[in-house]
């Protein structure tokens, strides 16, 4: 092989590469714009492994909303009017 030929093909694997770690680098960083949605498993693994909390954004036992027994049974009650309601409309139809 030509000396030549080799460097034109590490040049070559250079570019790829150098194009490789500014996507990555654009991916990790945001690149200025927020993103919308649930990120990556790829990129929650990342962060898992280089020591970022990931439970920021985790929502919390303490802060979850917990409805009695009683609200419950008054909210399956009022789910099973509802539908009752919508059979009944949709025979009549």
């Amino acid at each position: 092989m030509d000396i030549l030929s080799i460097l034109a093909e590490l040049r070559s694997e250079k570019e790829r590469l150098d194009e490789a770690i500014l996507t990555i680098e654009r991916l990790a960083n945001g690149s200025g714009a927020k993103r919308r949605g649930r990120p990556p498993a790829w990129m929650e693994n990342a962060k898992a492994e280089s020591g970022e909390s990931i439970e920021s954004n985790a929502v919390t036992d303490k802060s979850k909303r917990r409805f009695s027994a009683a609200t419950r049974k008054r909210m399956a009650e009022a789910q099973r009017k509802r539908w009752a309601a919508r059979r009944t409309a949709a025979k009549a139809a």
